[in-house]
């Protein structure tokens, strides 16, 4: 593609509210932080990826504002990271299945941006 080796992928947020959405990845969901300033910070979520919020007022990019975003963690164990978020006061769905053979709950952030855990099974 870019005739190059990738070294990390990453998916920013560009949020109305930033310090309360930041604050809800940092502290409620406890991603590590990479990298921060005052408007800006970058979580790892792997050695290779990362997601980043960064705050509208300060970027030419502005939010969606609710328009079709989801981030999708794959997670090793659905039922402990449900009863977590639950223990944290994160109001997660009910865990369902879905048809390409894993479980799933939902959660939102500050601004809206859906956040899907999952885990898949065996047939």
């Amino acid at each position: 593609m870019l005739e190059t080796e990738t070294v990390t992928a990453n998916t920013i947020l560009y949020c109305r509210n930033w310090e309360k959405t930041a604050d809800y990845y940092r502290n409620f969901l406890g991603l590590p932080v990479n990298f921060s300033c005052d408007w800006f910070i970058e979580f790892c979520l792997t050695e290779t990826s990362r997601l980043s919020i960064a705050d509208e007022k300060r970027s030419g990019v502005k939010s969606p504002q609710k328009k079709g975003i989801t981030i999708a963690l794959q997670v090793s164990d659905i039922e402990i990271a449900r009863q977590t978020a639950c223990q944290k006061g994160l109001n997660p769905t009910q865990i369902k299945t879905h048809p390409w053979n894993a479980y799933v709950f939902y959660l939102f952030d500050p601004e809206g941006h859906r956040i899907e855990l999952w885990q898949s099974f065996s047939v």
